[in-house]
């Protein structure tokens, strides 16, 4: 095996070390600004760091979280005392990663499907990145379901794409996180998100083989198996749980070390329930099964910070709580009563938000 494999490979596995999961603190510009004027927060280039620098100074959190996704302007400030904050993570034991897409737009010819861009100057991008502290990198692919939706011209390009990303990581020494996201929003069933997830890994896993991507040296951040937010009948934890799982054994390879699902519009809790679910199931399966959250590490934090200094502690405590939840999930060891050491409540099983961007 080759130097750049080896890394590839340690990176990685630290990423899915133990119980630990990955922070998905990427938002571009303009989702965070939503976010913050929800709250009344003023979105600045300062308020941004300010609110990143707290989550990744947040004492105790490298216990849970193994890396941070950043976004192109958060890997390029400093925090409050000058020190880049790729460095802060660092001196935390937080592996630095970067988003590496500029989003989904219109695919021509498709009546409305996207795919994801970002592939010219990547490899030079990656250089740049790699200089500044990432080893790791995320590619976002979006893919809507309807009734005839999506199309496999839609599916071939994303996959395509994802295996283009993926390669171009790998050559600059840095571990691309594959995400093939399958939208929750509709109402089509549980058993149709199935069907289109097996689809979309199917392609994925056919176009990083034909980019001889080192599957060692990757990591995979799917959807669960849910149904439509606006489906009939949503379904219980445990067929959540069942439904993922059997997807994943008949489309990942498993040389994948890593799978760490994105929570994808479901509430902190629910995606935390639905983790841990899966986890206990999970006896002789091939990879370690964790976590890439977003909103569902931060939306409990964000909602205490306010923008308001005075409130950073009480904040850093949120998203630790939140980590640590999400820890014991990887490893099925989560319980509800655990919501009490913070809130003091035994959280609904169904308390989904709807997904934004």
């Amino acid at each position: 095996m080759s130097a750049n494999a080896q890394g590839l490979e340690a990176i990685a596995k630290a990423l899915v070390a133990g119980d630990k999961g990955v922070l998905a603190a990427d938002e571009t510009v303009g989702t965070l600004t939503r976010r913050f004027d929800k709250l009344k927060i003023p979105s600045t280039p300062e308020t941004r760091r300010d609110y990143r620098e707290m989550l990744f100074t947040t004492p105790g959190s490298a216990e849970f979280i193994s890396g941070a996704i950043l976004y192109d302007e958060t890997i390029r400030q400093t925090g409050a005392n000058g020190v880049p904050l790729p460095d802060v993570l660092l001196k935390q034991g937080i592996i630095p990663g970067i988003k590496v897409d500029t989003g989904a737009k219109l695919l021509a010819g498709s009546g409305g499907e996207t795919v994801t861009e970002g592939l010219d100057g990547l490899r030079d991008r990656l250089k740049d990145y790699h200089a500044m502290g990432a080893r790791f990198a995320k590619w976002r692919a979006v893919i809507r379901i309807t009734d005839s939706l999506p199309s496999t011209m839609a599916i071939n390009a994303n996959a395509h794409a994802l295996g283009r990303y993926a390669a171009l990581c790998q050559e600059q020494e840095i571990v691309p996180i594959v995400e093939p996201e399958v939208l929750m929003e509709g109402d089509h069933t549980i058993d149709r998100c199935g069907e289109v997830t097996g689809q979309v890994l199917h392609a994925v896993f056919n176009a990083l083989y034909e980019q001889k991507v080192l599957l060692e040296g990757m990591l995979l951040k799917p959807n669960m198996i849910v149904p439509g937010t606006a489906c009939a009948k949503q379904n219980s934890v445990t067929e959540v749980a069942e439904a993922t799982l059997r997807c994943l054994l008949r489309h990942v390879p498993p040389a994948v070390p890593g799978v760490v699902f994105l929570s994808g519009g479901q509430s902190d809790v629910l995606a935390t329930i639905h983790l841990n679910e899966i986890n206990v199931r999970t006896a002789d399966i091939p990879w370690k099964i964790s976590f890439s959250y977003g909103r569902a590490l931060q939306d409990m934090a964000l909602a205490t910070w306010l923008g308001d200094k005075n409130n950073a502690k009480a904040a850093q405590q949120a998203y630790f709580h939140r980590a640590k939840c999400n820890a014991a999930a990887s490893g099925g060891k989560y319980t509800e009563v655990m919501e009490q050491e913070f809130t003091g409540k035994i959280p609904r099983e169904h308390d989904v938000e709807s997904q934004d961007d």
